[in-house]
């Protein structure tokens, strides 16, 4: 029995093998709601913001140490906050200037970049779709006008707006979470 042990544990590895080659890769699921971070009311940190809008940058200081990076985590997208916005408006509200100040002290570090953030605005389904449409544009105006007020760098920006496409809650069309901007890499 001693004798065939390798063999079989090396039968067993093949079969394992030839398994997993045959596993059909499985696609990445499609963007959407549910793919970004819900920064609710909490104002996070810029080391946070930083870290998550641009994980390469960790491998160019590591990097620069001496060390080798064997890769990154990808770039995460933020969904600002919860209720953010009152029905038909593209005001912004106390809460969210003060989590936009975070994200402007970020970015314009990053004057000159030749990467890209999408400011992409939402709305719920209360309106028409085009009135919806366009009300998301304006959102997404919005947290830029701000971003670039407070020293963000306007060709860093791309704005979309997605209109009621993308509910964060489907199940409550007109839900006060389904009027929100997110943030994140191009």
């Amino acid at each position: 029995m001693k004798k065939f042990r390798p063999l079989l544990i090396l039968s067993l590895c093949g079969l394992t093998l030839s398994a997993a080659a045959q596993t059909p890769e499985i696609p990445p699921p499609a963007a959407s709601a549910a793919d970004a971070v819900d920064l609710g009311k909490t104002v996070p940190t810029a080391e946070s913001i930083a870290e998550g809008l641009f994980p390469d940058d960790k491998c160019k200081e590591l990097e620069a140490s001496g060390f080798k990076c064997m890769g990154f985590k990808p770039a995460i997208k933020y969904s600002l906050p919860a209720t953010s916005f009152k029905v038909g408006s593209a005001e912004l509200p106390a809460v969210l200037k003060k989590q936009l100040d975070v994200f402007a002290d970020v970015l314009k570090t990053k004057k000159n970049s030749d990467r890209k953030v999408r400011v992409i605005g939402h709305a719920d389904a209360s309106g028409t779709p085009q009135a919806n449409q366009a009300l998301s544009i304006k959102r997404a105006e919005s947290v830029r006008d701000y971003l670039v007020a407070k020293g963000t760098d306007p060709a860093l920006l791309v704005i979309e707006g997605v209109g009621s496409k993308d509910l964060k809650n489907p199940a409550k069309p007109n839900a006060d979470e389904n009027r929100r901007v997110e943030i994140g890499r191009k």
